[in-house]
Protein backbone atom coordinates (compact mmCIF):
# COMPACT_ATOMS: atom_id res chain seq x y z
CA UNK A 1 0.00 0.00 0.00
CA UNK A 2 1.12 3.26 -0.56
CA UNK A 3 1.29 5.11 2.63
CA UNK A 4 2.79 8.38 1.47
CA UNK A 5 0.87 9.10 -1.00
CA UNK A 6 -2.10 8.41 0.83
CA UNK A 7 -0.74 10.23 3.53
CA UNK A 8 -0.66 12.84 0.87
CA UNK A 9 -3.83 12.90 -0.93
CA UNK A 10 -5.84 13.19 3.29
CA UNK A 11 -3.89 16.78 3.81
CA UNK A 12 -6.38 19.84 2.96
CA UNK A 13 -5.93 20.37 -1.10
CA UNK A 14 -5.68 24.27 -2.34
CA UNK A 15 -9.28 24.91 -2.58
CA UNK A 16 -11.04 23.61 -5.80
CA UNK A 17 -8.34 21.41 -7.03
CA UNK A 18 -10.10 18.16 -8.92
CA UNK A 19 -10.18 14.82 -7.52
CA UNK A 20 -8.67 12.17 -9.89
CA UNK A 21 -12.55 10.06 -10.62
CA UNK A 22 -15.89 11.60 -11.11
CA UNK A 23 -18.95 8.81 -9.76
CA UNK A 24 -21.11 9.71 -12.94
CA UNK A 25 -19.36 8.34 -15.34
CA UNK A 26 -18.22 5.39 -13.72
CA UNK A 27 -19.76 2.26 -14.58
CA UNK A 28 -20.60 0.67 -10.83
CA UNK A 29 -20.74 3.86 -9.08
CA UNK A 30 -23.03 5.66 -11.44
CA UNK A 31 -25.45 2.27 -10.93
CA UNK A 32 -25.35 2.55 -7.36
CA UNK A 33 -25.95 6.39 -7.21
CA UNK A 34 -28.94 5.75 -10.22
CA UNK A 35 -30.49 3.20 -7.07
CA UNK A 36 -29.84 6.26 -4.49
CA UNK A 37 -31.48 8.38 -6.55
CA UNK A 38 -34.58 6.32 -6.72
CA UNK A 39 -34.83 5.18 -3.08
CA UNK A 40 -37.79 6.77 -1.16
CA UNK A 41 -35.16 6.24 2.09
CA UNK A 42 -33.20 8.90 1.68
CA UNK A 43 -32.74 12.55 0.42
CA UNK A 44 -28.56 11.85 -0.53
CA UNK A 45 -28.98 11.62 -4.38
CA UNK A 46 -32.82 12.87 -5.12
CA UNK A 47 -35.45 14.05 -3.22
CA UNK A 48 -38.12 11.64 -2.12
CA UNK A 49 -41.43 11.32 -3.96
CA UNK A 50 -43.03 13.40 -2.21
CA UNK A 51 -40.71 16.74 -1.50
CA UNK A 52 -40.00 16.64 -5.51
CA UNK A 53 -43.81 16.95 -6.41
CA UNK A 54 -44.01 20.20 -4.20
CA UNK A 55 -41.10 21.64 -5.93
CA UNK A 56 -42.43 21.08 -8.75
CA UNK A 57 -45.97 22.15 -8.32
CA UNK A 58 -43.50 25.59 -6.80
CA UNK A 59 -42.05 25.95 -9.85
CA UNK A 60 -44.86 25.79 -11.88
CA UNK A 61 -47.03 28.28 -9.71
CA UNK A 62 -44.27 31.03 -10.85
CA UNK A 63 -45.58 30.37 -14.50
CA UNK A 64 -48.12 32.10 -16.28
CA UNK A 65 -49.63 28.78 -16.78
CA UNK A 66 -49.41 28.37 -20.35
CA UNK A 67 -47.31 25.39 -21.80
CA UNK A 68 -43.84 25.81 -21.54
CA UNK A 69 -40.68 24.87 -23.07
CA UNK A 70 -38.77 23.77 -19.69
CA UNK A 71 -35.13 22.33 -19.95
CA UNK A 72 -33.66 20.35 -16.35
CA UNK A 73 -30.12 20.48 -16.12
CA UNK A 74 -28.59 17.68 -14.35
CA UNK A 75 -32.04 16.09 -14.74
CA UNK A 76 -30.88 12.77 -13.34
CA UNK A 77 -33.49 9.47 -14.11
CA UNK A 78 -36.16 12.24 -14.97
CA UNK A 79 -38.27 12.36 -11.30
CA UNK A 80 -38.82 16.13 -12.39
CA UNK A 81 -38.90 15.84 -15.99
CA UNK A 82 -41.82 13.43 -16.03
CA UNK A 83 -44.21 15.25 -13.43
CA UNK A 84 -43.63 18.40 -15.72
CA UNK A 85 -44.40 16.78 -18.93
CA UNK A 86 -47.28 15.42 -17.22
CA UNK A 87 -48.91 18.54 -16.48
CA UNK A 88 -48.29 19.12 -20.56
CA UNK A 89 -45.04 20.91 -20.94
CA UNK A 90 -42.33 20.65 -23.43
CA UNK A 91 -39.59 19.09 -21.58
CA UNK A 92 -35.92 18.08 -22.09
CA UNK A 93 -33.79 16.90 -19.99
CA UNK A 94 -30.14 16.56 -19.81
CA UNK A 95 -27.54 14.78 -17.80
CA UNK A 96 -23.69 13.24 -17.64
CA UNK A 97 -25.00 9.90 -16.39
CA UNK A 98 -25.37 8.15 -19.26
CA UNK A 99 -27.12 4.80 -16.66
CA UNK A 100 -29.49 7.79 -15.66
CA UNK A 101 -30.65 8.71 -18.62
CA UNK A 102 -30.79 5.10 -19.86
CA UNK A 103 -33.68 5.10 -17.03
CA UNK A 104 -35.39 7.94 -17.57
CA UNK A 105 -35.51 7.35 -21.74
CA UNK A 106 -37.38 3.63 -20.90
CA UNK A 107 -39.70 5.52 -17.59
CA UNK A 108 -40.94 7.91 -20.37
CA UNK A 109 -41.49 5.07 -22.64
CA UNK A 110 -43.04 3.19 -20.09
CA UNK A 111 -45.77 5.68 -19.25
CA UNK A 112 -45.95 7.26 -23.29
CA UNK A 113 -44.61 10.82 -21.78
CA UNK A 114 -42.53 12.55 -24.60
CA UNK A 115 -39.62 13.77 -23.23
CA UNK A 116 -36.35 14.54 -25.12
CA UNK A 117 -33.17 13.57 -23.21
CA UNK A 118 -29.64 14.43 -23.95
CA UNK A 119 -26.47 12.98 -22.61
CA UNK A 120 -24.33 15.57 -21.84
CA UNK A 121 -22.52 17.77 -19.20
CA UNK A 122 -24.80 20.88 -19.05
CA UNK A 123 -21.83 22.93 -18.97
CA UNK A 124 -21.60 22.56 -22.49
CA UNK A 125 -25.29 23.74 -23.04
CA UNK A 126 -25.26 25.14 -26.57
CA UNK A 127 -29.14 26.85 -27.44
CA UNK A 128 -30.25 30.21 -28.39
CA UNK A 129 -33.66 31.98 -27.05
CA UNK A 130 -35.11 28.53 -26.68
CA UNK A 131 -36.45 27.75 -23.22
CA UNK A 132 -39.22 29.21 -21.35
CA UNK A 133 -37.64 28.25 -17.96
CA UNK A 134 -34.68 26.40 -17.04
CA UNK A 135 -34.23 24.41 -14.21
CA UNK A 136 -31.00 23.13 -12.26
CA UNK A 137 -32.68 21.10 -8.65
CA UNK A 138 -31.11 19.71 -5.82
CA UNK A 139 -28.41 22.27 -4.72
CA UNK A 140 -26.32 21.58 -8.24
CA UNK A 141 -25.28 25.10 -7.91
CA UNK A 142 -23.35 24.63 -4.86
CA UNK A 143 -20.76 22.18 -5.96
CA UNK A 144 -19.30 24.54 -9.38
CA UNK A 145 -16.41 26.81 -9.12
CA UNK A 146 -16.50 30.80 -9.61
CA UNK A 147 -15.43 29.91 -13.55
CA UNK A 148 -18.22 27.21 -13.74
CA UNK A 149 -20.39 29.11 -12.18
CA UNK A 150 -19.74 31.98 -15.07
CA UNK A 151 -19.95 29.13 -18.15
CA UNK A 152 -23.51 27.90 -16.28
CA UNK A 153 -24.82 31.44 -16.41
CA UNK A 154 -23.41 32.72 -19.47
CA UNK A 155 -25.03 28.91 -21.65
CA UNK A 156 -27.89 29.56 -19.33
CA UNK A 157 -28.76 33.40 -20.66
CA UNK A 158 -28.65 32.65 -24.17
CA UNK A 159 -30.40 29.33 -24.39
CA UNK A 160 -33.52 31.49 -22.45
CA UNK A 161 -35.83 33.48 -24.01
CA UNK A 162 -36.66 36.68 -23.24
CA UNK A 163 -37.69 37.33 -20.18
CA UNK A 164 -37.45 33.31 -19.77
CA UNK A 165 -36.44 32.21 -16.01
CA UNK A 166 -33.46 30.51 -14.28
CA UNK A 167 -34.84 28.18 -11.44
CA UNK A 168 -32.46 26.70 -9.05
CA UNK A 169 -32.03 25.78 -5.82
CA UNK A 170 -28.77 26.53 -3.37
CA UNK A 171 -27.88 26.15 0.26
CA UNK A 172 -27.58 29.13 2.17
CA UNK A 173 -25.62 30.23 5.37
CA UNK A 174 -27.89 28.14 8.25
CA UNK A 175 -26.57 24.72 6.81
CA UNK A 176 -22.89 25.78 7.32
CA UNK A 177 -23.48 26.72 10.78
CA UNK A 178 -24.19 22.80 11.56
CA UNK A 179 -20.71 21.23 12.60
CA UNK A 180 -18.82 19.24 9.84
CA UNK A 181 -19.19 15.55 9.20
CA UNK A 182 -15.92 13.73 11.32
CA UNK A 183 -14.16 11.85 9.53
CA UNK A 184 -14.86 7.95 8.89
CA UNK A 185 -13.30 5.14 7.13
CA UNK A 186 -14.60 1.90 6.06
CA UNK A 187 -13.52 -1.74 4.72
CA UNK A 188 -15.33 -4.05 2.72
CA UNK A 189 -15.86 -6.88 0.63
CA UNK A 190 -17.88 -4.52 -2.23
CA UNK A 191 -20.01 -1.52 -1.49
CA UNK A 192 -21.16 2.25 -3.35
CA UNK A 193 -17.27 2.62 -4.73
CA UNK A 194 -16.62 -0.88 -5.94
CA UNK A 195 -17.63 -4.04 -6.83
CA UNK A 196 -14.66 -5.41 -5.28
CA UNK A 197 -12.46 -5.41 -1.91
CA UNK A 198 -11.87 -1.62 -0.99
CA UNK A 199 -10.87 0.90 1.51
CA UNK A 200 -12.39 4.14 1.93
CA UNK A 201 -11.13 7.14 4.00
CA UNK A 202 -13.81 10.05 4.13
CA UNK A 203 -13.45 13.73 6.17
CA UNK A 204 -13.92 16.97 4.84
CA UNK A 205 -12.67 20.21 4.81
CA UNK A 206 -13.47 23.51 5.73
CA UNK A 207 -12.77 26.69 3.43
CA UNK A 208 -14.08 29.37 5.84
CA UNK A 209 -13.35 32.91 3.94
CA UNK A 210 -14.23 31.38 0.75
CA UNK A 211 -17.93 30.13 2.05
CA UNK A 212 -17.03 26.70 1.18
CA UNK A 213 -16.83 23.29 2.24
CA UNK A 214 -15.03 20.25 0.84
CA UNK A 215 -16.41 16.12 1.10
CA UNK A 216 -13.44 13.93 -0.09
CA UNK A 217 -13.34 10.15 -0.25
CA UNK A 218 -10.05 7.98 -0.86
CA UNK A 219 -11.18 4.77 -2.22
CA UNK A 220 -8.14 2.30 -2.09
CA UNK A 221 -8.58 -1.08 -3.93
CA UNK A 222 -7.01 -4.72 -3.10
CA UNK A 223 -4.28 -3.97 -6.25
CA UNK A 224 -3.54 -0.45 -4.45
CA UNK A 225 -5.17 1.55 -7.08
CA UNK A 226 -7.02 5.02 -5.65
CA UNK A 227 -9.41 6.54 -6.38
CA UNK A 228 -9.88 10.63 -4.73
CA UNK A 229 -13.55 12.15 -5.18
CA UNK A 230 -13.88 15.71 -4.17
CA UNK A 231 -17.30 16.99 -3.86
CA UNK A 232 -17.50 21.16 -3.36
CA UNK A 233 -20.20 22.79 -1.44
CA UNK A 234 -20.90 26.65 -1.56
CA UNK A 235 -23.06 28.36 0.44
CA UNK A 236 -24.75 31.69 -0.29
CA UNK A 237 -26.77 34.52 0.93
CA UNK A 238 -29.46 37.08 -1.14
CA UNK A 239 -26.83 39.35 -1.70
CA UNK A 240 -24.43 36.68 -3.03
CA UNK A 241 -26.73 35.40 -5.47
CA UNK A 242 -27.44 39.29 -6.69
CA UNK A 243 -24.05 40.38 -7.53
CA UNK A 244 -23.53 36.74 -9.67
CA UNK A 245 -27.04 37.09 -11.19
CA UNK A 246 -26.71 40.29 -12.06
CA UNK A 247 -22.80 40.17 -13.95
CA UNK A 248 -24.08 37.75 -16.06
CA UNK A 249 -27.77 39.57 -17.18
CA UNK A 250 -30.44 38.09 -14.88
CA UNK A 251 -32.75 40.43 -13.14
CA UNK A 252 -35.77 41.01 -11.04
CA UNK A 253 -34.40 37.87 -8.44
CA UNK A 254 -36.84 35.85 -5.85
CA UNK A 255 -35.80 34.14 -3.55
CA UNK A 256 -37.78 31.80 -1.42
CA UNK A 257 -37.07 29.39 1.52
CA UNK A 258 -39.35 26.63 3.67
CA UNK A 259 -40.58 25.43 0.02
CA UNK A 260 -39.33 22.09 0.40
CA UNK A 261 -39.03 19.82 3.91
CA UNK A 262 -36.25 19.74 5.71
CA UNK A 263 -34.53 16.06 5.60
CA UNK A 264 -31.51 14.59 7.22
CA UNK A 265 -29.12 16.86 5.56
CA UNK A 266 -30.54 20.12 6.46
CA UNK A 267 -33.39 21.80 7.72
CA UNK A 268 -36.50 23.61 5.70
CA UNK A 269 -34.98 27.17 6.18
CA UNK A 270 -31.33 26.24 5.09
CA UNK A 271 -32.48 25.64 1.40
CA UNK A 272 -32.82 29.10 -0.67
CA UNK A 273 -34.80 28.67 -3.62
CA UNK A 274 -34.12 31.41 -6.53
CA UNK A 275 -35.40 32.70 -9.91
CA UNK A 276 -33.39 34.79 -12.14
CA UNK A 277 -35.16 36.30 -15.23
CA UNK A 278 -33.39 37.20 -18.47
CA UNK A 279 -33.65 40.58 -19.74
Amino acid sequence: MHIDRIIDLAQKPEIYSPGTSQMWTDEHVSSQLLATHLSQHTDLASRKETTIRKTVDWILSKSSGEKLDILDLGCGPGLYTEKLAENGHEVTGMDFSANSIRHARKSADDKHLNINYIIQDYLQLEADNRYDVILLIFMDFCVLNPNQHRLLLKNTHRALKPGGKFIFDVLNHGAFNRQMPVGTWEATASGFWKNEPYVALSTAFDYGAEKVRLSQHIIIDSDDDIDVYRFWHSHYSHDDLDAILTENGFHSMEYSEEVIPGCELYDSRDVTFVIGTKK
